[in-house]
């Protein structure tokens, strides 16, 4: 709790500080006096201010975002003496590199968070795949438990234009991004279980047939990718569970299950959810490996709900940990991908929101704070590189947030500039305060519907 709530605060504070020290650089290069630099709203708990000439720094005890106050006549009257320093009074462009600093010094911060986090390294699962959904895409495509993906390439493409995979974690980025594009991807395999046909070959992910549907935290499952290879081994047995009572030890390695091979720790977990016959377990026979002998079992699953369904449990943990590797750049590589990075996150955001708002994806797929937090406490418990990754896709997504043409966000001043460049005027009063409100309503109601979202995420609705 205490990790969740302190990433939480870590990662708001980082990101406001930054978005609002751009806005504030930036006006002062331009010669404009700020008033009030603020991180957070309403109450002021915290103040400091060298003299009455300087700017004011404070913390207010709403810490949900920021702003810094600049000098401006249409606040409040201005003495002649200091109108050159006015807001208002700024050439076009000034105060237009003054509202787009804060968005971009997001950016800026993601490109360096994604190289920081590069550096560093982060432990990834190798990208050796765990047994496809039955009848999904992978499957059909012919991806089997203990695939080793090599490299990616755009299908039709450069015939020589292989991609390396160094981790699950890329493969599931790729993937994610060729969903959304609706491009299909040419995998190179490497099996690497007995039994299994070695040798490297070619196949293709056929991503562009799910382009009617939503992409969204499903999707790697509907394309049939449930995660990495784990071998079929019981881990912890629990005392008086269906599996400690039919004799099996932490430790035992499954090689069949009613006479069918057992591929890994995945289809094994579906084996035994699907051994329900109506409300009782339905009893199999398991073939373990123990000590180099082979044993007979028969376990009896106990039946439980889950959700609107019945499934089997044998109350003892499966699987064991999938092999890591160490995923770390150099300097320059790092720069790069940390580059790359932040352009390809910003891109998929703009394109989920596009998505949401023409009904393509669910706005389910709309993350509010608590979200926010559980991630946070979570990569904080991973490590420092991983904090940093986390740290920087949230960056991304609050510096293409603020661009979009909404009043009310740095995107609508924007608007108001470009409107004020073409026409030769400024928006009206009467027009800026319609705008106001109406930016205001569906703010409001972006923030109502990603805390319904997050709450629902919590209660297991979603």
């Amino acid at each position: 709790m205490l990790s969740t709530v302190g990433g939480f605060l870590l990662t708001l504070g980082v990101l406001i500080l930054v978005h609002e020290w751009g806005h504030y650089r930036v006006a002062r290069a331009c010669g404009v006096k700020v008033l009030r630099f603020s991180m957070g709203f309403g109450r002021v708990i915290w103040r400091r201010q060298a003299s009455p000439q300087d700017t004011e720094f404070v913390l207010s005890w709403l810490p949900l975002g920021g702003y810094v106050r600049m000098l401006d006549e249409r606040e409040a009257p201005v003495p002649p003496a200091l109108l050159d320093q006015t807001y208002n009074r700024k050439p076009l462009w000034q105060r237009s590199a003054i509202v787009a600093a804060g968005p971009l010094a997001n950016l800026v911060l993601a490109v360096l968070l994604y190289a920081a986090s590069h550096w560093i390294g982060v432990q990834e699962p190798l990208p050796v795949l765990a047994s496809p959904v039955a009848g999904s895409l992978a499957e059909r495509a012919g991806l089997r438990a203990g695939d080793a993906v090599q490299a990616w390439r755009t299908s039709g493409g450069d015939a020589d234009a292989w991609q390396p995979v160094p981790s699950l974690t890329d493969l599931r980025w790729q993937l994610t991004q060729a969903a959304m594009e609706g491009r299909s991807l040419d995998l190179r395999i490497n099996a690497t279980q007995p039994g299994a046909a070695h040798g490297t070959r070619e196949l293709t992910l056929r991503l562009d047939d799910l382009r009617g549907e939503e992409v969204d935290a499903a999707l790697l499952r509907r394309i049939g990718l449930v995660g990495a290879y784990s071998e079929p081994v019981l881990g912890e047995v629990k005392a008086d569970g269906p599996a400690a009572l039919a004799g099996a030890r932490q430790g035992d390695r499954v090689l069949r299950v009613d006479g069918r091979p057992v591929a890994d720790a995945v289809a094994l977990r579906e084996l035994i959810r699907q051994s329900v016959d109506g409300l009782r377990g339905r009893t199999q026979r398991w073939e373990v490996e123990r000590g180099g002998r082979t044993l007979t079992l028969e376990v009896t699953p106990r039946v439980l709900e889950d959700g609107d369904r019945r499934i089997g449990r044998v109350e003892a943990y499966i699987g064991e940990p999938p092999r890591m590797v160490l995923v770390r750049a150099d300097a320059l590589d790092g720069l790069a991908q940390g580059l790359q990075r932040t352009w390809e996150v910003s891109q998929l955001s703009l394109k989920m929101l596009w998505r949401m708002l023409t009904g393509e994806a669910s706005v389910k797929n709309l993350s509010g704070p608590l979200t926010i937090a559980d991630y946070a406490g979570q990569s904080v418990q991973q490590g420092l590189g991983y904090y940093l990754g986390f740290l920087a896709m949230v960056s991304v997504s609050l510096g293409v947030l603020n661009l979009l043409p909404l009043p009310m966000l740095d995107g609508g001043h924007l608007m108001y500039h470009a409107f004020e460049a073409v026409t030769g005027r400024p928006v009206s009063d009467l027009w800026l305060a319609r705008l106001q409100r109406g930016g205001l309503a569906v703010l409001l109601l972006m923030m109502s519907v990603a805390l319904y979202n997050d709450v629902a995420r919590l209660l297991g609705l979603h």
